[in-house]
């Protein structure tokens, strides 16, 4: 598969280099070509780097691992090259206080999609600090991490899918695209309870064979 990458930083790196190992072809892009290739030849594996818009024109897939603030905006800029194709965003609208940044607007999902309506904006890789995706793979007491998956295009949510398996990751259906507002306000919510309370927030829901009360057990 080709992948474009729009962005330099910490999740651009950790997703691109499990799919460059797994053998997809990857360009990173971004504004300042020097850090775009400094970040290719970290990344390894053949991966080739340009600009925004050359990232975008050589991906099958097209990550935007841009901070919420620019995202619409990068997105918009590269909307030709993005027509027809899954466009994966990671992102978190998550401000000072753990507030979330779209209450009572789009989601940011929505926004990108609004900003390239020729894509199929899917909605993954946000509910995790970007060194949890670095794990080779994300395992926790024999468990492969679930990544829920939002989306409306079934052949792009095909695509994501199979990203998800090469990161050592289980994908979950997490529903249409309408559904990434709840992804994104799970994100403000488990960012408060790590980092502002210190809470387990994997401790909050019970195990699949309670979800529905505990019955004659």
């Amino acid at each position: 598969m080709r992948i474009g990458v729009l962005g330099t930083g910490n999740m651009a790196d950790a997703l691109a280099t499990h799919w460059a190992r797994a053998g997809h072809r990857v360009t990173i892009g971004g504004r300042d070509a020097g850090r775009a290739a400094e970040l290719a030849r970290s990344v390894g594996s053949g991966t080739e780097s340009g600009s925004l818009s050359a990232a975008a024109a050589a991906g099958d897939v097209v990550l935007a691992a841009l901070p919420f603030a620019a995202g619409a905006d990068v997105v918009r800029g590269v909307r030709t090259e993005l027509e027809g194709k899954a466009l994966l965003d990671c992102s978190n609208p998550v401000g000072a206080g753990f507030r979330l940044l779209t209450d009572g607007g789009p989601s940011a999902a929505r926004r990108l999609a609004a900003a390239a309506p020729g894509a199929h904006v899917v909605k993954a890789f946000n509910l995790c600090h970007e060194d949890v995706w670095r794990m080779r793979p994300p395992v926790f007491d024999g468990r492969p991490l679930a990544v829920p998956v939002c989306g409306d295009d079934e052949t792009a949510l095909g695509l994501v899918r199979t990203l998800v398996r090469d990161a050592g990751c289980l994908p979950v259906s997490g529903g249409g695209l309408e559904r990434a507002a709840l992804l994104e306000a799970t994100a403000a919510l488990y960012i408060g309870l790590w980092v502002g309370e210190g809470a387990d927030a994997q401790a909050i829901a019970p195990p699949l064979a309670f979800a529905t009360g505990p019955g004659d057990r």
